[in-house]
């Protein structure tokens, strides 16, 4: 895990560092800062970013790398005008997953956010040995066809209002990599994997084409980004966390500025 201080002299908080909150805020207001952010499920990436400006009162804050709101995991925010300057830097970092998916159903989502609508048989000869060799082939530089519902835009319109309305527009496959790719369990019906890979790589179609190699179908029942770069969830505070961290130390100050002037 980096120090508090990151190579481009940028201040970040962690759940290790936030006895060092009075600081870090300090920096945040003044130069910018950095946050890492467990996020919870049903929270939208931006939800996280509108909260933050709420809690801290800085409006220039951007997040570096999208999480669908039935994901969990990490989320590197970017708190200040000086910060900011630093999402694609981060953006552009490989990142971690576990992902569970469930076999012998799918989604026109590829995730749990749609009803499952098409179906088919799970061979009987799928062990996890057979698994092991499927993922082992997808290592490695890959084209990969992104969801439909997906932030993507076509004619400026994102994918996912295009598929919302029961609409398909051919989607151009794009440059992936797959750097590692492991089995950690498999009950006959679901496996969950970890997966690290390149930026722009949709775990959903992952998850959809993983199934289709095993001769079904199968959708993501749920997904957690466990690293960013050098960056790990373990080191993330809950947005909650922080929210409580900060109005203690603001009503500290408060009364610090307060008995001084009395």
């Amino acid at each position: 895990m980096p120090t508090h201080i990151f190579p481009f002299s940028m201040n970040i908080l962690t759940k290790q560092s936030l006895c060092s909150l009075d600081h870090w805020y300090a920096d945040a207001k003044e130069h910018g800062a950095i946050i890492l952010i467990d996020k919870e499920i049903s929270w939208t990436s931006f939800d996280i970013v509108a909260k933050l400006r709420r809690i801290v009162g800085i409006k220039k804050i951007g997040h570096a790398g999208t999480l669908d709101p039935l994901a969990t995991g990490l989320l590197i925010v970017c708190i200040g005008r000086q910060a900011t300057k630093l999402i694609s830097t981060y953006q552009n970092s490989d990142k971690t997953y576990t992902a569970t998916i469930k076999l012998g159903a799918s989604t026109a989502s590829y995730d749990a956010e749609t009803p499952e609508s098409i179906f088919a048989d799970i061979p009987s000869n799928i062990t996890s040995e057979y698994i092991k060799e499927i993922l082992n082939t997808f290592i490695g530089h890959t084209k990969q066809v992104p969801p439909m519902y997906s932030a993507l835009k076509k004619n400026g319109v994102p994918l996912y209002r295009i598929a919302r309305r029961g609409m398909q527009e051919e989607i151009e496959p794009r440059d992936i990599h797959i750097h590692a790719i492991s089995l950690d369990t498999f009950d006959g019906t679901e496996l969950t994997i970890t997966v690290t890979c390149s930026k722009g790589t949709y775990i959903r179609s992952l998850a959809s084409d993983i199934a289709e190699k095993l001769g079904t179908v199968g959708y993501l029942t749920s997904l957690r980004r466990n690293a960013s770069g050098d960056f790990s969830v373990e080191h993330a505070l809950n947005i909650r966390e922080f929210e409580q961290a900060i109005h203690q130390l603001q009503a500290e100050q408060f009364h610090i500025t307060h008995n001084s002037a009395q």
